[in-house]
């Protein structure tokens, strides 16, 4: 049958239902129809691209990026609470425990590792997006200290909005993180679906003697992270155009990363409760250990590991919606150390697509499992806080300088003198200045160096902290500097902000009102200076 016949016949059966055969919810002649001359219902398709640079963004067709797709984990401890327990003594880890995922034993001495993992893209590449699916899907396995053995892809995608090529690119993408995890594919499901979603259903093997839970925290324990946190903030940017190619280079390295060598790590050193940080972020899934282990844990700030410029993106305001859903999910366990700033809360809660593993190991194995993490390739890993003591689970983030394990409070000789605490606010984000022997670490202007070098650290630092959001936004504060630089007649003041301000979405429009505002103030000389300005 002719297209145009099909077409005809299609649209008038959907005529006369008044609705359109394929997506009751449109009317029919639909906008695509009238837009671009295509009837998806009598089985025409869009053009494909003829090149990757024409190609889709796949970011830009999905509403939320990658975990931060997930369901809120507080609606959905709920939705779990009302469902029966199974009680089978054959499931040694269930749905009670909130771990990373199920644990079956199949006979003495071996047990069934099964677990399942969906989300929507978080970068733009189809193939990228299919090997980090499987890296997160892994994970899992990985996590409970299990080896994955097998895969059944599950992907859903609109069938007649994507071209085939970025499906068939997604599926190599995982296909070839599996053959590097040494896991067989063995089938897989397809739907067709408005946002596009991929992942697998892995399954995995251990001894049951072996198994590691959210669970097996102890007092005295140091608290391991191996990738460093802000995959979903710098995910949220880069679908609002605001993140540079090294953050964004930089997350997608990591999230495409294996948790496999962390996990051989991890077993090795003796690790007795672990987890991986995903949708529900550093704290929410810090928070399932320690409730589930029964302990207070104590987080070091200043030691956790970040990817380049998400510290930035978050104190620009630039954190997904997922973040606050995870705040209310653990916010009732987590107690901020004085001096925290807010934008490191939204770091530790932002949800992590592919992120690392989160395990405990006992004091004295942590510098070797740190020193073998680095070798095995994840150089961002850090000791990030320690186990304090049995409550019913809270956790303290507070400041605290990244300090080595020699040197941690439960190994510290008596009497010996700890390095002084930072001051400053922007000692948060920067190291501070050095400074001459016995005085205070701040910047008091006492405790000043005289050394021009570190005279220019400590006014660059001032400056991160004027700038930082507090009673005025950033984007206010990028406005006011502008006008500033036009008063003062400051060429390079101006050009650092003008482009600070174009990234975080700020308009000419107000670039303009800003920069006229100064002329008000500073006469003519600024007005000739920024009409030569914006000429450029």
């Amino acid at each position: 049958m002719a297209a145009s016949s099909k077409r005809a016949r299609v649209m008038s059966r959907s005529q006369k239902l008044g609705h359109c055969i394929c997506d009751p919810r449109k009317a029919c002649p639909c906008d695509l129809l009238l837009e671009r001359d295509v009837c998806l219902c009598a089985g025409e398709r869009l053009e494909k691209p003829s090149s990757s640079a024409e190609r889709i963004a796949l970011t830009r067709l999905v509403k939320n990026a990658g975990c931060a797709s997930k369901i809120p984990p507080a609606d959905l401890a709920r939705i779990l609470s009302g469902l029966p327990v199974v009680n089978d003594p054959r499931l040694l880890v269930g749905t009670r425990t909130a771990d990373d995922a199920g644990v079956f034993q199949v006979s003495p001495d071996l047990c069934l590792v099964q677990t399942v993992d969906i989300f929507t893209p978080c970068v733009d590449d189809p193939y990228l997006f299919g090997r980090i699916a499987a890296a997160n899907s892994l994970s899992d396995v990985y996590a409970m200290g299990g080896t994955p053995l097998t895969a059944l892809s599950i992907i859903g995608y609109p069938a007649q909005g994507l071209d085939d090529e970025s499906v068939s690119l997604i599926l190599k993408g995982g296909m070839d993180a599996l053959e590097e995890a040494k896991v067989v594919l063995v089938g897989g499901h397809s739907i067709n679906d408005e946002e596009i979603k991929f992942g697998f259903a892995v399954t995995g093997l251990i001894n049951p003697k072996e198994v590691i839970t959210n669970a097996g925290a102890r007092p005295g324990d140091l608290l391991l992270l191996t990738k460093g946190l802000g995959t979903g903030i710098i995910s949220f940017a880069a679908q609002m155009g605001r993140a540079s190619e090294e953050s964004i280079g930089a997350a997608s390295e990591s999230m495409a990363r294996l948790n496999r060598a962390a996990s051989e790590v991890m077993r090795r050193a003796g690790a007795q409760a672990c987890t991986d940080v995903t949708g529900f972020g550093f704290l929410g899934h810090l928070y399932n250990i320690a409730r589930e282990s029964g302990v207070s844990v104590e987080v070091w700030w200043e030691a956790v590991p970040l990817l380049p410029g998400v510290g930035e993106y978050a104190a620009q305001g630039i954190v997904s919606g997922a973040a606050e859903r995870n705040r209310e999910f653990a916010s009732g366990a987590v107690e901020s150390g004085p001096g925290l700033p807010e934008c490191a809360l939204d770091l530790l809660y932002d949800a992590q697509t592919s992120g690392g593993l989160l395990f405990c190991v006992p004091e004295e194995a942590a510098a070797e499992t740190l020193a073998a993490l680095h070798a095995a390739g994840d150089t961002e890993a850090a000791i990030v806080g320690r186990i304090v003591e049995k409550s019913k689970g809270r956790i303290l983030v507070m400041r605290k300088e990244a300090r080595s394990v020699e040197s941690s409070p439960l190994s510290e000789p008596k009497g010996a003198e700890r390095p002084p605490e930072p001051c400053c606010p922007s000692h948060l984000t920067s190291p501070p200045a050095e400074t001459q022997a016995g005085r205070k670490q701040c910047c008091a202007p006492e405790a000043l160096p005289l050394e021009p070098a570190a005279a220019q650290r400590a006014f660059q630092q001032f400056l991160a902290a004027a700038f930082a959001p507090g009673a005025l936004e950033v984007v206010q504060k990028e406005l006011m500097a502008i006008a500033l630089s036009v008063v003062v007649q400051c060429e390079a003041c101006l050009a650092v902000h003008l482009d600070k301000a174009r990234k975080m979405g700020v308009t000419e429009e107000e670039i303009q009102e800003a920069a006229w505002t100064a002329v008000a103030f500073g006469g003519c000389k600024a007005m000739v200076f920024w009409q030569e300005q914006s000429k450029k």
